[in-house]
């Protein structure tokens, strides 16, 4: 019937805590077919089974949407294959939010906007930078006001990413423990201001001062470094490499390093040499977000 496909998405670049995300080159991808009943399957090994299709993940989601157009699924059967690691701050929860909402897009002919799609993301995952990133695709820019999100996606950057990603797996609400309650008013100015700088960089090709930016951030990765092994020989070996910055993806305990564009795979082979108990990847921005390739019998 169809193909969906979502990019995995890193988010916080810093200092734009909670507010910014970017969709790399990794996919979830779901080949959709009739079929009498319900069924999964799991292509990648790295996908944990699920013993009855109302139990899966992906099912509840499109279930949430379906029912909130008092739609019935028809069966299906859904080929499932990732690239992208759970649990580990490159958007697996978003990437399979939006895959939900995209399969009961298509199953009950809703015609959702992206703005529906969006609104739906968030009120099921509760943050919209993730959730916009694999939508959008590129790089984003959200808000979260008054119960209401917003987004804005900026023109595509000139620059490849590398990706460090260790054999095992941080909880985003464990990383959240270890931030403190309240922020002082003294930094507020500082704070914000570097993440301003940090997107004004973005746009105006300045990646240099992006990158230094991105690793000025006050809100939340001095708490979470003690989380994440080897942070600053990253930082600082990545630095040395060429990489204009390097912060950690998401809530971690992957970290990502903005490189200069034809470098990523060069460093990132060097990298991997320094690591060799983790993944490391060169990846590009994906400017594409969700996409849906409708096949046609003739």
């Amino acid at each position: 019937m169809f193909t969906i496909s979502v990019p995995a998405s890193s988010a916080n670049i810093g200092p734009g805590f909670d507010s910014v995300g970017v969709a790399v080159s990794r996919y979830l991808t779901l080949q959709v077919t009739k079929e009498k009943e319900w069924q999964f399957t799991h292509a990648t090994s790295s996908i944990p089974p699920v013993q009855h299709y109302q139990d899966h993940y992906i099912y509840k989601v499109a279930q949430q949407v379906a029912d909130w157009y008092s739609c019935t699924l028809p069966p299906v059967h859904v080929v499932m294959t990732s690239e992208i690691p759970l649990a580990r701050g490159l958007g697996s929860s978003a990437s399979a939010i939006v895959a939900g909402i995209e399969l009961a897009n298509q199953l009950c002919n809703l015609h959702l906007t992206e703005r529906e799609k969006f609104d739906y993301g968030v009120k099921i995952e509760g943050h919209p930078d993730n959730v916009a990133a694999c939508l959008l695709g590129g790089f984003v820019v959200t808000v979260k006001m008054d119960g209401e999100a917003s987004y804005k996606k900026l023109p595509a950057i000139n620059a490849d990413l590398v990706v460090y990603i260790p054999d095992f797996e941080l909880k985003t609400a464990d990383a959240r423990k270890v931030l403190p309650e309240h922020f002082a008013m003294k930094d507020a100015p500082t704070a914000s201001g570097v993440s301003n700088w940090m997107i004004s960089a973005l746009l105006t090709g300045d990646y240099e001062l992006a990158g230094k930016m991105m690793e000025s951030d006050l809100f939340h990765e001095s708490y979470r470094a003690k989380l994440i092994p080897n942070y600053f020989d990253i930082r600082s070996n990545a630095r040395q490499l060429g990489a204009y910055g390097t912060v950690i993806s998401g809530a971690g305990p992957t970290m990502i390093s903005f490189v200069p564009n034809g470098a990523g795979e060069r460093i990132a082979n060097e990298m991997q040499n320094m690591l060799p108990d983790y993944e490391v990847s060169a990846l590009e921005p994906d400017e594409m977000g969700l996409q849906v390739k409708v096949n046609i019998n003739k």
